[in-house]
């Protein structure tokens, strides 16, 4: 459902997909990575498997609650990503992602769907 209107409100930028609360997949199917913020993951990231000793935020429930959050977010005007010129571990640029003139990472963490997150 919210997929088709990130595509409306985000044409010039063309973001396909919210993967989770932090991670964005473009038209392109590059991945992308929110700067400065990390929101817990959604239900089935290997990250949270039991087997793996992990930092990751493993709230599922919350996971689902900052994706649904973001393609709102998204979904409620023009979208801008500006690249910040680095990279995270995975090889994802990093992003800022302003809606209306506002961060949708400032967005997360007003919410308690994200925290801030500095590499």
């Amino acid at each position: 459902m919210f997929s088709s209107l990130i595509l409306l409100a985000a044409a010039s930028q063309c973001v396909a997909y919210v993967h989770d609360g932090d991670t964005l997949k473009r038209c392109d199917g590059q991945r992308l990575r929110l700067a400065l913020i990390d929101a817990p993951e959604v239900a089935g990231s290997p990250s949270c498997q039991p087997r793996k000793r992990t930092t990751h935020w493993c709230d599922n429930a919350k996971g689902q609650a900052a994706k649904a959050a973001l393609q709102r977010f998204m979904a409620s005007g023009p979208v801008t990503i500006k690249y910040i010129g680095q990279q995270d571990f995975y090889g994802r640029p990093l992003v800022k992602v302003i809606v209306d003139g506002k961060d949708a990472g400032d967005y997360l963490i007003a919410r308690g769907l994200a925290r801030r997150w500095a590499r």
